[in-house]
């Protein structure tokens, strides 16, 4: 057995390169030798841990239930320190002995054999421990002492923090081991501070949601395409907000693993699917935040739809089942996903569960990533929809009503979306932090506790830095202001009246939304750059449509004419002889000459043989029309605007009301 050296040194996970240090074993004193190394055959960093580890022994040592115990025993916890590059292991025959002799009184106290001293691992052979030529080449105890680090060992989970190997945690890169909780990195006092304000805007953020859900409820007509997303959005942040709350209320009892002193072991972070509660914390956290993110990815896209390609609300509902789809079935995956990777994190600061925050790659690609790319196509189709509507309100000529409430519409997209971006940009400005700190972080932490868990000291730190409070407290409160703004999208004094008129057991009836309307009254962008400087404006009707895509045939078109010589006279009201858009179905008529009209259809500008013809001054409004307006006209050339149907007598009643 010569070579047993050699062909168990893959015993030892760690060559020892620590000096020698005086044994300080209460067990193993008045041995053949007086010196030792750590971390020893076990893997024990320093003599503290090792001693803790060999108390349940010791009845068995006491009672000597074999005389090869004690000597087998403190040649694994406290080896012989020999020369550099040698590793002294007792023999199997002394392991085997021990174990046959004690088993039943192991068995009596309790004590299971571990597997780390099971006999086969040790080298066949039949001699004493320690050696002749173990003690011949003995070293000399120096002064150095184990907190002398030689080179880097990397991480060793402590005993307080290790937990069951089947639960499937890891931390720091080690197996079977979870991060202290409630945290590692800060003080209860900043946690309690920090949780205080965390439920104080989870109240917030639930109160303003829940509202703009209620207000919705109350009228869902209201709330169409485009701006539907929005309701769904701030439902995502009621779930949020709500999961907040309640790890505010139960502070670190779902996040955290229970103490155990007697298995020597702290409070840890929860990891994985065991934990019931902390497993629907996480998947409702996460799925919400996700789907709120890709809400509003929807939100630009069909603002980018009403915009660019002026597509009706009816057009756009059409792909609502599209919408859900994608909105729900992405982060539906993404979290099924991590719940069978196992990745789930207990938060010891805010009380709720969620990823990333211990494993980096996590983060990167479940959190960062997802985030990144929808802010990306957000913002892209969002610039893209104002670019649209400006060059739409700079370059055609609008009424003035109208104007003014495109501008308007314009205003809130933009307000809602900076709102919107600048806390989301804020909690990816913290995610990226988090991520490119949390090496040195964890570094600082090992050289600050890593004598008080007796595990080795890094090695050769250059850089250390503690995380700032502030910027976890701004994280977590941007997290939650995200859903805010969307209250500022129904606060208006219609959501108001709304309001009083459920309270008091009535519902309003009200038009078109005002919004929805603006973008559906816009003519078509392409048409407006090629017209002619002369050519007249065609305008899409304020009637709605209800046939899906408002287009060209379904609205009366204008014509604008010039070189007006007469003024011409009313009768009654003045103001009407403005020109109007007509409605859909509306027909006019003139008093005299009414056996001989002359039709112009839909789509073309109308024909005029006299040279003082206005379009709205030559013909007069019959007693049953909208306004009630008349118009006297005489020797005027009788036309007759319709919109692709005549009558066959020549004279046509006009419709009382305007199209659906």
């Amino acid at each position: 057995c010569d070579d047993y050296v050699i062909k168990h040194r893959k015993y030892v996970s760690v060559e020892s390169e620590f000096s020698c240090e005086p044994i300080r074993l209460r067990m193993c004193q008045d041995l053949p030798y007086n010196t030792t190394f750590m971390p020893n055959l076990l893997n024990h960093y320093d003599q503290q841990t090792a001693a803790l580890a060999m108390e349940p022994f010791h009845p068995m040592v006491n009672l000597v239930c074999s005389a090869d115990l004690r000597m087998f025993l403190c040649a694994l916890y406290a080896p012989v320190c020999t020369e550099y590059g040698r590793l002294s292991m007792p023999c199997r025959s002394i392991c085997q002995r021990a174990k046959g002799e004690c088993h039943k009184l192991m068995e009596v106290f309790g004590v299971a054999w571990p597997d780390d001293m099971e006999c086969s691992r040790f080298p066949d052979c039949n001699k004493p421990y320690p050696r002749a030529e173990d003690l011949l080449t003995s070293s000399e105890p120096t002064d150095q002492s184990s907190k002398t680090v030689q080179r880097d060992y990397g991480f060793w989970c402590p005993r307080e923090l290790k937990v069951d190997p089947d639960l499937g945690y890891t931390f720091m890169g080690k197996k079977d081991c979870s991060a202290p909780c409630p945290s590692m990195f800060f003080s209860q006092q900043e946690l309690a501070f920090t949780r205080y304000f965390i439920g104080v805007i989870s109240i917030v953020c639930l109160s303003s949601t829940l509202f703009t859900f209620l207000t919705f409820l109350i009228d869902v007509t209201r709330f169409r395409y485009p701006e539907r997303p929005i309701i769904f959005y701030a439902v995502c942040y009621v779930m949020v907000s709500l999961v907040f709350f309640l790890g505010f209320l139960l502070e670190d009892r779902v996040a955290c693993n229970a103490v155990s002193p007697s298995q020597f072991r702290a409070s840890t972070i929860t990891q994985g699917s065991h934990n019931k509660v902390c497993t629907l914390f996480f998947m409702v956290l996460y799925f919400f935040t996700m789907a709120g993110s890709v809400w509003w990815v929807i939100l630009t896209i069909t603002w980018f739809l009403a915009a660019v390609p002026k597509w009706g609300s009816e057009a756009i509902e059409k792909k609502a089942l599209l919408f859900h789809a994608v909105a729900w079935g992405l982060p539906g995956a993404l979290t099924v996903t991590l719940m069978a990777l196992n990745k789930i994190e207990g938060d010891g600061i805010s009380g709720v569960c969620f990823i990333g925050l211990y494993d980096i790659d996590a983060l990167r690609w479940f959190v960062l990533a997802p985030l990144c790319f929808n802010v990306a196509v957000g913002i892209s189709l969002l610039l893209v929809g104002i670019v649209a509507l400006n060059r739409v309100r700079m370059e055609i000529p609008l009424e003035k009503e109208n104007q003014a409430k495109l501008v308007k519409f314009m205003i809130r997209m933009g307000v809602f979306s900076v709102l919107y971006l600048i806390p989301l940009l804020t909690v990816i400005g913290c995610y990226i932090y988090e991520h490119t700190y949390r090496k040195i972080w964890e570094t600082t932490w090992m050289e600050e506790n890593c004598r008080s868990y007796h595990i080795p000291c890094p090695f050769k730190v250059e850089r250390t830095s503690k995380p700032l409070m502030v910027l976890f407290l701004i994280k977590y409160v941007m997290m939650l202001v995200v859903g805010i703004p969307s209250v500022f999208w129904v606060g208006s004094k219609k959501t108001c009246f709304e309001w009083a008129s459920f309270l008091h057991g009535r519902r309003r009836k009200d038009g078109v939304n005002e919004s929805r309307q603006v973008l559906q009254e816009q003519p078509d962008f392409a048409q407006s750059l090629l017209r002619e400087p002369n050519t007249p404006v065609i305008r899409k009707s304020r009637g709605t449509s209800t046939q899906g895509t408002s287009t060209h045939a379904s609205s009366t078109h204008l014509a604008a004419l010039d070189d007006l010589e007469e003024p011409v006279r009313t009768h009654r009201h003045p103001a009407s002889s403005r020109s109007k858009p007509s409605y859909h179905g509306s027909l006019r008529r003139t008093r005299d000459n009414r056996g001989t009209p002359e039709h112009s259809f839909h789509g073309s500008m109308p024909h005029l043989d006299h040279p003082l013809s206005t379009h709205s001054s030559l013909h007069q409004i019959d007693g049953h029309s909208r306004g009630g307006s008349q118009q006297d006209v005489s020797q005027v050339p009788p036309t007759l605007i319709t919109h692709g149907t005549t009558s066959s007598d020549g004279r046509v009643a006009e419709n009382d009301g305007t199209s659906a």
